[in-house]
C-alpha cells in the first residue's frame, strides 16, 4: 500500500487536480461563449421587434386616426338625421 509520503501518489494528485482545473475552465469557456451568443440574438431580436413595432405603429396611427374621421363622419350624419325626424314628429318649434 502506498503511503501519502510516495512521489508516485503526489504525481496523481497533481495531474488530477490539473486535469479538473483544466475541465472547470474549459465548462466556464463554454458557457462563457453560449451566454455571449444568446444576448447577441437577443440584442438584435429586440431590435428587429423594435423597428417592426414602430412601423407597425405609425401605420397603427394612421389607420386610427382615418378610422375616427370615419366615425366623426357617421355620427355628424346620426345627427343630422335624428334632428330631421325630430322635426318631422314634433315640428319646428319643440324645444
Amino acid at each position: 500500500m502506498l503511503g501519502l509520503n510516495e512521489p508516485q501518489v503526489w504525481t496523481l494528485i497533481g495531474v488530477f487536480g490539473t486535469a479538473m482545473f483544466g475541465l472547470v475552465a474549459l465548462v466556464l469557456t463554454s458557457i462563457r461563449g453560449q451566454f455571449t451568443s444568446m444576448r447577441a440574438e437577443m440584442t438584435t431580436e429586440f431590435r428587429s421587434l423594435r423597428t417592426e413595432m414602430s412601423a407597425e405603429m405609425t401605420g397603427g396611427f394612421a389607420v386610427l386616426g382615418a378610422r375616427i374621421d370615419s366615425l366623426s363622419t357617421r355620427v355628424d350624419h346620426l345627427d343630422r338625421d335624428v334632428q330631421h325626424l325630430m322635426n318631422r314628429e314634433f315640428g319646428e318649434n319643440h324645444g
